[in-house]
C-alpha cells in the first residue's frame, strides 16, 4: 500500500481536457460503465497506457530479452481476462480502455444479470451484497480474473441470495 502520508495519484489527466470530442467520449464511457467520476476513467486509461508502453518497449528489445518479459505480460493479461489465451504483443497494442472497463466487478455483475442497471450493480457491490466465492468484495472497480468470474454471486448474508 505504501506510506499513508505519501499518497500518489494513480492516474494522469488528459493533456487537453476541454476539447469537445474528449469530453463527449469520457461522458459516454462514464454513463455506459457507471463510473462515479472521471478520475476512475483516467485511472484505467493510465493503466492501459502503461501496459501498451511495456508492449512497445518489448518490441524494440532483442529476441532473447523479449521472450521472458513478453511471456510474463501476456500471462498476466490473459489471467485477468483482458486478452485471450495465445495472444501476441500486437493484440496488447490493440487494447482499448473498454477492454479494461469490461473486467470491472461492477460491469460483470450487470452483464451476469445480478443487477438491473449498471448503477444498481455499483450499489450492490459497495453495500456488500456481492461475493467472489466466500469473500465479500465491496470495491466496484475490482478487476475480476478469469478464475474468479465463475465464483461471482450474491453474498450468503445478503437478502438477495435468499429466493422468494
Amino acid at each position: 500500500m505504501g506510506d499513508p502520508r505519501r499518497q500518489r495519484k494513480k492516474y494522469k489527466t488528459p493533456r487537453h481536457p476541454w476539447r469537445a470530442e474528449i469530453l463527449q467520449e469520457e461522458l459516454k464511457l462514464l454513463g455506459e460503465y457507471g463510473l462515479r467520476n472521471k478520475r476512475e476513467l483516467w485511472r484505467y486509461k493510465t493503466m492501459l497506457s502503461k501496459i501498451r508502453g511495456m508492449a512497445r518497449s518489448m518490441l524494440g528489445m532483442r529476441a532473447e530479452d523479449r521472450e521472458k518479459l513478453e511471456g510474463k505480460l501476456l500471462k498476466k493479461l490473459s489471467k485477468l481476462g483482458i486478452i485471450p489465451e495465445g495472444a501476441t504483443l500486437d493484440d496488447v497494442l490493440d487494447l482499448s480502455v473498454k477492454d479494461l472497463l469490461e473486467r470491472r466487478l461492477q460491469t460483470l455483475i450487470f452483464r451476469l444479470g445480478l443487477a438491473k442497471t449498471i448503477n444498481q450493480a455499483r450499489q450492490l457491490v459497495s453495500h456488500g451484497h456481492i461475493a467472489i466465492g466466500e469473500r465479500i468484495v465491496s470495491v466496484p472497480g475490482y478487476l475480476v480474473t478469469r478464475e474468479e468470474e465463475s465464483k461471482l454471486g450474491y453474498s450468503p448474508s445478503s437478502p438477495f441470495s435468499k429466493p422468494g
